[in-house]
C-alpha cells in the first residue's frame, strides 16, 4: 500500500520551494520556544533536495532556533509564572521538573546536550530563563549543541545527495510501515 511515498514526494516538492528558507528558519525559532514539531523535519529534505545550501540552511536554522531558545529563556525568566500550567496541561511539566534536575546537577552542559539530542528543546529554553542561569553561557551552549545538531544532520542528508534521494524515494513505503510497526512495538512492551 502506497501511503507514505505521495507523502515523500510532496516533502520533497515543499523542500524545493522558493520560500522554503523562510518557513524553515519561522519553524526553528517557534520550536525552540513552544512549537512542537523540530525543524529537522524541513532540514532533512531541503538539504537532500538542495546539497549545495546544506551548510547555509544548517546556519539558518541554527540561528534562528537561538534566537527561538533566547524568546524561550525570556519566558521563562519574565513569565514562568502564566506558562507552568501550559506545561502541565500539555504533559511537559515532567519535563520541566527533568530540565530542572539537570540545571543542578550539570548547569550549562543540560543546555548542550539538550540542544543536541530530541529532548524537548523549548522546554530547557524556558527551565533556563525561569532558573535565571547566566545567559552569555545559556547562548553560548545553545549555539553549539544546536548548531552541532543541524549541521550533522545538513551533513548527512547533503552527502547522501541524489543517490539517497532516489533510495528513501523507492523505499519510502516500506521504511514508513517498519516504523509504525517499531512505534506499535515499543507502545506494547511500555504498556505491558
Amino acid at each position: 500500500m502506497r501511503l507514505f511515498s505521495p507523502l515523500y514526494e510532496k516533502a520533497m516538492q515543499w523542500a524545493r520551494h522558493r520560500y522554503a528558507p523562510g518557513y524553515l528558519a519561522g519553524l526553528s525559532f517557534a520550536e525552540s520556544s513552544f512549537f512542537p514539531i523540530p525543524p529537522d523535519v524541513m532540514l532533512a529534505p531541503m538539504s537532500l533536495a538542495k546539497p549545495k545550501q546544506a551548510w547555509r540552511l544548517a546556519a539558518l536554522t541554527t540561528i534562528a532556533s537561538v534566537l527561538g531558545g533566547l524568546l524561550g529563556y525570556a519566558i521563562g525568566l519574565f513569565a514562568f509564572e502564566q506558562v507552568a500550567p501550559l506545561l502541565q496541561d500539555r504533559g511537559y511539566w515532567q519535563h520541566y521538573l527533568t530540565a530542572k534536575s539537570w540545571f543542578d546537577e550539570w548547569g550549562v552542559w543540560a543546555i548542550f546536550i539538550a540542544g543536541f539530542s530530541p529532548i524537548p528543546y523549548k522546554v530547557f529554553t524556558i527551565s533556563a530563563g525561569a532558573v535565571s542561569m547566566a545567559l552569555l553561557p545559556f547562548a553560548i551552549a545553545s549555539l553549539i549543541g544546536r548548531g552541532g545538531r543541524f549541521f550533522l544532520v545538513a551533513a548527512l542528508m547533503a552527502w547522501g545527495g541524489e543517490r539517497m534521494e532516489e533510495a528513501l524515494g523507492r523505499y519510502m513505503d516500506l521504511i514508513g510501515w517498519l516504523v509504525v510497526l517499531l512505534v506499535v512495538i515499543l507502545l506494547v512492551i511500555f504498556k505491558l
